[in-house]
């Protein structure tokens, strides 16, 4: 049996976040002219670099129609880990960075077994290792921030290469591979119709469960990468640092345009979600409206993707 997986999108809404994101650039250029300083533009790409990579983890995992609550947890766990093994003189560079990624591959793993196994929602899984994971990280760092770490590890996060921020490097680098792991790949092709109808996926041959075990995995590996540039950047491994994470991770996907119904998204638009979200905070903060209008405002956002998105199905159904 042969599964035909609908284009992604329509021409509205392959199209219309871009164009919205380009009318809020502009705007914002003429509402403050230090929006569009080169030093201003590395600052967006450096905060919004951690957002982003959660975001493309999570692009997948709702792509197959589910959804990851504990990256934020996963972000404090998995840099506590990293902290732990990057004291100076201690271990090489590869130890830490590798211990948080580890870290990060068993979390996301145990997700994915979890969910496919027990047949319990995403929802509720994810959820429930949400705490698990902040637990972990209360555990292993007895409470307290870890820090003294090599200037080695807090390159990562706080460094440059020719002037370009190193987080935004790494940016760049993750979003090229899951792009071509979501276009160019079997693995990919089989996660949109895993999403788009399990059913017929499962009839046509896929194994469904081995596909989520994949997302799930990748999902958690990706949110280790942001534990390690965020405890980089810091310079401390904070068991309380990931909170609030996961939700504007999902934002920042489906501003993007991913269905919360599966089957539909993409990582060009999760990236531009999250270049969104990341230019209507830093373009608030420059025009010094208070926190919690911005958060208003990201609330009102995330609503109308929402009904966009709702709308753009309707439309195509």
């Amino acid at each position: 049996m042969e599964i035909r997986v609908n284009p992604p999108y329509n021409s509205l809404t392959r199209y219309g976040i871009f164009f919205a994101f380009l009318l809020i650039c502009i705007v914002l250029a003429f509402s403050t002219p230090r929006f569009f300083t080169v030093s201003n533009l590395m600052i967006i790409g450096t905060q919004v670099s951690i957002n982003a990579l959660l975001a493309f983890g999570v692009t997948f995992v709702i792509i197959t129609g589910g959804i990851d609550l504990s990256l934020g947890s996963m972000v404090a766990v998995t840099g506590v880990v990293a902290a732990m093994f990057a004291h100076p003189d201690t271990y090489p560079l590869a130890v830490p960075i590798l211990a948080g990624l580890g870290a990060g591959l068993v979390l996301g793993g145990f997700n994915g077994l979890v969910i496919t196994k027990s047949k319990v929602p995403p929802f509720i899984v994810t959820l429930g290792t949400m705490t698990i994971g902040r637990g972990l990280a209360l555990i292993l760092s007895k409470g307290r921030p870890i820090s003294n770490l090599s200037d080695s590890f807090n390159f990562i996060g706080g460094g440059n290469i020719l002037g370009i921020p190193f987080p935004i490097i790494i940016l760049v680098l993750a979003f090229a591979v899951c792009a071509v792991i979501l276009n160019k790949t079997i693995l990919g092709r089989y996660m949109y119709a895993v999403g788009g109808n399990e059913p017929a996926a499962r009839a046509s041959g896929i194994h469904v469960t081995k596909v989520k075990m994949w997302v799930y995995t990748i999902c958690g590996l990706l949110s280790a990468l942001g534990g390690i540039l965020l405890t980089s950047r810091i310079t401390t491994g904070q068991p309380n640092a990931g909170a609030g994470f996961e939700l504007d991770a999902i934002a920042a996907a489906i501003i993007g345009g991913t269905s919360t119904s599966g089957g539909t998204g993409t990582m060009t638009g999760t990236l531009i979600g999250a270049l969104l979200i990341g230019v209507i905070s830093n373009s608030l903060d420059l025009l010094n409206v208070t926190s919690y209008y911005q958060q208003v405002v990201m609330g009102v956002i995330i609503i109308g993707a929402v009904v966009l998105d709702s709308a753009g199905k309707k439309g195509r159904e």
